[in-house]
């Protein structure tokens, strides 16, 4: 089976921090972005990692962030194209995905992404209600991400769209009339999150004094099967738990990662994992600063750690048991040589007794209808 090699590419910057936000960023305004020089350095760590994909098949390459649509095209496309020559082969239709800010997404950067070689864009909308989006601290109004969903849908062959459920003031109506006014871009791919509140950010603190309204857990389910059963009637497949697509849609980066399978990781801050063999596999997270990344992008990880058969083996639960098709059993097998129904006898056995679990065409999977309790079923197996 050729399971091929994503690649991440992290790019720090950002116009603000939002206040929900834990990732690896850093606010800067689009002046005092150093894209160029950043570029320099990644191609640096490119080549400088080059042995590390010897024989290695490209899967999938995506820009991730912070805000990429900060950077400029003529930059990101000297990186896209190092990528694409540091493989000796990829996928004959290479996905290539950069994620954007409404308000960094326009036209002629739509336009420059697409000549650049970008074929899917995935847009953090988050919301279509300004008050909410004023609460979550975008940068955007709902007039401005429909802006830029119409910019990307003229440009680029893919657009998905990322929303943020589980608001102030967002009961099931609420919720429905805002992805009903998506309806008209018949987008291929949509994300739909449910607010977490992150340890370290602004939110965690308003909540922490009491200041924060959050949704309760019946609020959270209530939204998340209303949204199922809507996006369901116009054709989206819920292939993961907060992922739905049009038949054959699916991201495939993301797909490549809940199948456990490898992928590298370039950028300050970012995170690959490459398998080493049979049941072996190492995992790095690279220097967090990004002024200490622009410096040396090829200095000791800021971690490091060697995964075994057992921890491939909890991963692949983890992350396979969120998706529709389940975990390919053969391929856990061949990836890690634990046989997973053998190494997890007993708990797979109550789980499959209350309904919690199936064993189909070679996978082991969560029923859909359970997948509110997909937390519970997997830390048993653990």
């Amino acid at each position: 089976m050729r399971r091929g090699t994503s690649v991440y590419v992290h790019f720090p910057f950002c116009a603000r921090r939002c206040p929900y936000c834990d990732f690896a960023t850093i606010a800067r305004s689009p002046q005092e972005v150093p894209g160029s020089a950043y570029a320099d350095a990644v191609l640096r760590e490119l080549e400088g990692r080059h042995t590390e994909l010897e024989g290695r098949h490209l899967a999938s390459i995506f820009f991730g962030g912070g805000t990429p649509t900060l950077w400029d095209a003529e930059a990101l496309g000297r990186v896209l194209a190092a990528i694409r020559a540091a493989f000796p082969t990829a996928e004959d239709e290479l996905e290539i995905t950069v994620e954007c800010n409404p308000s960094s997404l326009d036209r002629a950067k739509a336009r420059a992404l697409a000549d650049a070689g970008v074929n899917r864009l995935s847009i953090g909308v988050q919301s279509l209600s300004d008050e909410r989006l004023r609460f979550l601290g975008r940068l955007h109004d709902a007039r401005g991400a429909i802006r830029a969903i119409e910019a990307a849908r003229e440009h680029v062959e893919r657009v998905s769209v990322d929303f943020i459920f589980g608001l102030p003031g967002q009961d099931r109506a609420a919720l429905l009339a805002e992805l009903d006014a998506l309806r008209p871009f018949s987008l291929e791919h949509l994300s739909l999150y449910a607010l977490t509140i992150e340890e370290g950010t602004p939110f965690h603190e308003l909540r922490k004094k009491g200041r924060l309204p959050v949704a309760t857990d019946d609020e959270y389910a209530t939204l998340f099967l209303a949204a199922e059963e809507a996006l369901g009637a116009l054709g989206y497949e819920h292939y993961e738990v907060s992922n739905y697509a049009r038949p054959g849609r699916e991201s495939r980066h993301n797909a490549h990662y809940w199948r456990g399978h490898a992928y590298l990781g370039l950028g300050a801050a970012a995170v690959g994992c490459l398998d080493e063999g049979v049941g072996r596999a190492r995992r790095r997270k690279n220097v967090i600063e990004p002024d200490a990344y622009l410096r040396d992008p090829l200095a000791p990880p800021a971690e490091s750690e060697r995964l075994d058969a057992e921890d491939l083996l909890r991963e692949a639960l983890m992350l396979g048991l969120r998706t529709s098709r389940g975990v390919d059993l053969a391929d856990v097998r061949e990836r890690t040589g634990l046989d997973l129904l053998e190494a997890r006898r007993a708990p797979i056995a109550r789980r499959m007794e209350l309904g919690d679990l199936v064993v189909e065409d070679g996978h082991l999977r969560v029923p859909r209808s359970r997948w509110l309790s997909l937390d519970a079923i997997v830390v048993d197996l653990f």
